[in-house]
């Protein structure tokens, strides 16, 4: 009875094993969001948005201005937010560690800004609010230019749809 039982299990073990290993040829054209990129999120949900779109443009060091890379990371968030009816959302303006905290408030709020106007020169119809956490929210802890460079950014929060 119980090598009958092991025999089953490792069965089903191989069983599973193989599908671990299929393409997004062997799953067809639904399996594109999980078979890939190793990211699954459903169209339309903010975990698409957050993962796959990207709520996060960087910003060089005391910059405020979006560069060419923000501007194509906002054009493809405005594409989605038409496309599933966001009618508003929320720019957090972030800096890293360095400098006081009022410094960082106010790069903050300029760098928020800075993605809301160029969110309303798209022609995003909806409410559009800032918030300015200055150095207070990191995304990424440590003392050297690899985690400040992450903590300059703004983000993009879907508040309603």
């Amino acid at each position: 009875m119980k090598s009958n039982l092991a025999k089953y299990l490792m069965i089903a073990g191989m069983a599973f094993g193989l599908t671990a290993c299929a393409t997004q040829k062997d799953l067809g054209q639904d399996a594109a969001g999980v078979v890939g990129n190793g990211i699954s999120a459903e169209p339309g949900t903010l975990a698409e948005f957050q993962q796959i779109i990207g709520d996060s443009v960087l910003f060089e060091t005391n910059q405020t201005d979006v560069n060419e890379s923000g501007k194509a990371l906002l054009s493809k968030q405005y594409a989605w937010l038409v496309q599933y009816n966001v009618t508003a959302i929320q720019i957090e303006g972030h800096a890293d560690e360095r400098g006081t905290r009022q410094y960082n408030i106010a790069l903050g709020a300029r760098r928020a800004a800075s993605v809301k106007n160029y969110m309303a020169s798209l022609g995003f119809a909806g409410a559009i609010t800032t918030l300015s956490y200055g150095k207070e929210r990191p995304i990424s802890l440590c003392d050297n230019i690899s985690c400040w460079s992450q903590n300059r950014r703004s983000v993009t929060v879907v508040t309603s749809k």
